[in-house]
């Protein structure tokens, strides 16, 4: 089986920082997990918040903490650092190969659809930002481990997309027409999702976009790991 992570991403129109910060670590005991924080405004402060959370749990999954312990100290972290005045949505996909199991932990009210066995399945329901109060309880679902499983996870500037021109991106319709082509990849899916969410927006994307797609696969046995990062940089004429 291999585990596959996709990520796309951009800023706000007219926006040079994203304030949405995304970390990929491996598991100190086998899998490994993204973690996502989209702080509540944009631009170089938002990232400075987004930034400071995701490093605050990255560093506590590396101590091997379990993951909804992990987003409860980040909350508690960030409600000190900034007294309670600045708020994240946080989330954490993680393949843990300690449990078997693929575990998603939500502080972010976006819906998490979830394909296999020939259907797809939302995670919804309601979760509290982090860093608004302490002890704040992220809201964890654990399902089985097992080959052909997607999962698409998604910031609230993609859920959000369209809706000032009152139009919405059907995600289930979409994931499920491109999961007929058995040989599309995670970042294909994931680019695809992004772009729609764009075009909707009428290519000026009103909030920070991320777009996380996990898919365990049956195939892959080479015990060879990959990453592959694609970062556009735009040079500025020197003075």
């Amino acid at each position: 089986m291999e585990i596959q992570i996709a990520v796309a991403k951009t800023n706000k129109f007219s926006s040079d920082e994203s304030g949405d910060t995304l970390e990929v670590i491996e598991r100190p005991m086998g899998g490994v997990s993204v973690v996502l924080a989209d702080a509540k405004s944009s631009g170089r402060s938002a990232k400075a918040v987004s930034s400071m959370v995701v490093h605050q749990v990255i560093g506590l999954i590396a101590e091997g903490v379990r993951d909804g312990a992990a987003a409860r100290a980040a909350s508690d972290f960030l409600y000190t650092q900034r007294s309670g005045e600045t708020s994240a949505y946080l989330s954490i996909l993680s393949a843990d190969l300690q449990t078997g199991t693929i575990v998603i932990t939500r502080n972010n009210p976006t819906p998490v659809y979830i394909a296999r066995w020939d259907r797809i399945d939302k995670i919804s329901g309601e979760c509290s930002e982090i860093g608004t109060s302490r002890d704040i309880k992220p809201a964890v679902s654990e399902i089985p481990l097992e080959p052909e499983t997607t999962i698409v996870l998604y910031t609230d500037g993609v859920e959000n997309a369209g809706k000032q021109y009152s139009q919405e991106l059907n995600f289930p319709l979409m994931l499920e027409s491109l999961l007929e082509d058995t040989l599309i990849t995670s970042q294909e899916i994931a680019d695809f999702l992004l772009l729609k969410a764009i075009q909707t927006d009428h290519n000026r994307p009103s909030d920070d976009m991320s777009v996380i797609v996990l898919r365990t696969l049956s195939h892959g046995n080479d015990q060879i790991r990959r990453m592959t990062v694609r970062l556009p940089v735009t040079q500025h004429p020197a003075p």
